[in-house]
C-alpha cells in the first residue's frame, strides 16, 4: 500500500538505478523478481570498474535515501576491495559487482526468467 512520503518498491528501484548512474555506473540492470522469486521485488545489478567507485556508488546510494527518504538497507554485506557489495532495502535487492566478480556470479543469467526493465550501458 502507498503511503504519502514513502516509495513504491519500483520507485526506489528506479531512483537507485539514477543514483548508481550518478556516479558512472556501468551496465545497470533491473530486474522485476516478483513473478519468478519471493526473495525481493527488484534486483538493481551494476558494475564499477574499481574498488573506489565501488564504494562511492554505495555510499552514494545509502547517503542519498538516507537523506531524501529517511531510508536505510536492512544490511549490507561486501565492500569494494571484495569486488562485490549487496544493499538490502528489503523489496528491492542492490548487487554491486567489479566486471570480473558479476561474469562469475552472472545474476542475470541466474534470474534470466525475470524481466529487465531497464538496461543502461
Amino acid at each position: 500500500m502507498f503511503r504519502e512520503g514513502f516509495l513504491e518498491p519500483i520507485e526506489l528501484a528506479h531512483l537507485t538505478v539514477d543514483f548508481i548512474a550518478d556516479k558512472k555506473g556501468e551496465n545497470i540492470v533491473l530486474m522485476d523478481l516478483r513473478e519468478v522469486s519471493l526473495i525481493a521485488d527488484y534486483f538493481v545489478i551494476a558494475s564499477a570498474t574499481n574498488e573506489r567507485q565501488l564504494n562511492a556508488i554505495t555510499d552514494h546510494i545509502r547517503d542519498e535515501l538516507k537523506k531524501r527518504q529517511q531510508l536505510f538497507p536492512l544490511r549490507v554485506e561486501g565492500r569494494g576491495e571484495h569486488g562485490w557489495v549487496l544493499m538490502d532495502y528489503g523489496d528491492v535487492v542492490v548487487h554491486l559487482f567489479s566486471p570480473d566478480v558479476r561474469s562469475y556470479y552472472d545474476l542475470e543469467g541466474l534470474w534470466r526468467d525475470a524481466n529487465v526493465l531497464v538496461h543502461v550501458q
